[in-house]
């Protein structure tokens, strides 16, 4: 197989919300690329057309749409507070449209494989051609591989069992008595589809969770915590935000729930009003964890049993990069370690954009992220220098001191407000400037 020479050309993996800020980035750069996107259009998980995509019917964004969009592109005025996946996939498409990268993608075309060169470039596997890139750049997503435990049982269990990025159309729950087993906000999200629409619907959780209103007085939950929403006259807000929410939700244990293990601003934010809704009338009841199936049966920890017909495990998701020997990369808890949670630590020209988990609203941390990848790429002289050594051996703190509990999820967790201030130093330190938009005049 002949090999083509791409070498002033950075290859870009994935047209989705992360990828695309990465081509915008690189464009303003000045710095050629390439986008390789195995779907059809731009979009990514937010296509439910998309093999593999995790989208379900009632799907909506959990961050509202006033700290959502892309940097210099704010969602549509007429959008709700948080737009369905319809909405931003329209959104998204429209983004790319605006910012011409269409032009930019090879569609329809999937990367199977890449591996580093000893001068640093990376030879990428297209179809049945070959390429080497001056760099590679991975905006693969989270969502794509789903987490499955195994049940005691499970091999013979009289019901269907599915992980909920199987999941999609509400009516697959009508006539059945369903359990969704966890409580992220997929599962939460799935768990009132349940409630609404089948025979009997349970949720199993393992441990307490908190959940969070979207609106705090009428005010989108973020909007009301980044820019210092008032209470109405008369109200005092509690200082602990444990003693806030509380006061909005209610006492779960009330509901059969554990009550929570865990401060607030421990975990990543579970943000449903409707779970809460069902359980004031009944519509779901909470299950504690699994222990074994038998024949139609779960059986639950606390010994109690229910008979199911349909087991949605929203379980969570692996992080991957399938086209690239995971031998590479330093594993822990099922994360790759890279700095800034972006640049592979001893492969110069590896970068990946959006492996990271915090508590806000993700396409301008993304854009952040790209940017530093766009510079990068641009360095020169003593700065690359500088630069390929902070890859190597910085280790700065991006928590801030916060301390997030203990599970594979919250591995690589960073506090938000910390992580933006890490980066904006490191802009300075290269004097590169904050984000800014520049319109693209169309072609």
């Amino acid at each position: 197989m002949s090999v083509i020479d791409r070498s002033d050309t950075v290859c870009v993996v994935g047209a989705g919300p992360a990828g695309l800020v990465v081509a915008r980035q690189l464009r303003q750069a000045g710095i050629p690329f390439q986008v390789y996107e195995r779907h059809s259009d731009v979009g990514g998980i937010w296509d439910p057309d998309n093999t593999g995509s995790p989208m379900y019917r009632s799907a909506h964004f959990i961050s509202s749409k006033y700290s959502s969009g892309f940097v210099g592109f704010p969602m549509p005025g007429e959008f709700p507070d948080y737009p369905s996946w319809r909405q931003i996939l329209g959104y998204i498409r429209d983004f790319a449209r605006a910012e011409n990268l269409y032009p930019h993608i090879a569609f329809n075309t999937e990367v199977e494989h890449a591996e580093p060169l000893k001068d640093n470039r990376w030879r990428v596997t297209v179809g049945n051609q070959r390429y080497d890139y001056r760099a590679l750049v991975v905006a693969p997503g989270v969502t794509w591989h789903p987490s499955r435990p195994s049940i005691a049982g499970e091999d013979q269990f009289a019901g269907d069992i599915i992980h909920s990025s199987e999941y999609f159309e509400p009516s697959t729950f009508r006539d059945k008595r369903v359990l969704i087993v966890g409580a992220g906000n997929s599962g939460v999200d799935i768990a009132c589809d349940a409630a609404a629409n089948a025979d009997a619907a349970f949720l199993s959780v393992r441990r307490g969770y908190r959940f969070l209103p979207k609106h705090v007085f009428g005010v989108p939950l973020d909007v009301f915590i980044n820019h210092g929403g008032q209470p109405p006259a008369g109200i005092t807000i509690p200082e602990d935000p444990n003693e806030l929410v509380d006061a909005l939700v209610g006492d779960l244990t009330r509901f059969g729930l554990p009550a929570p293990d865990h401060d607030v601003l421990t975990s990543h934010p579970i943000v449903n009003d409707q779970i809460i809704h069902h359980f004031n009338h009944g519509d779901i009841a909470a299950r504690p964890n699994i222990e074994r199936l038998e024949g139609k049966d779960v059986v639950f920890a606390d010994g109690s049993r229910e008979p199911i017909d349909l087991i949605v495990l929203a379980t969570g998701y692996e992080y991957r990069v399938p086209f690239i020997d995971e031998a590479l990369f330093e594993w822990s808890s099922g994360h790759p370690q890279l700095y800034l949670n972006i640049f592979h630590r001893r492969l110069p020209t590896l970068s990946i954009v959006g492996f990271i988990e915090f508590a806000d609203a993700a396409y301008e941390r993304f854009e952040e992220m790209a940017q530093l990848v766009a510079m990068d790429l641009s360095l020169t002289g003593s700065d690359l220098e500088t630069f390929t050594d902070m890859k190597r051996n910085h280790s700065p703190d991006l928590r801030g001191g916060a301390e997030y509990i203990d599970t594979p999820r919250h591995a690589n967790y960073v506090e938000t407000h910390t992580y933006q201030q890490v980066l904006g130093t490191i802009r300075e330190q290269f004097g590169v400037a904050p984000l800014a938009y520049t319109p693209v005049p169309a072609m």
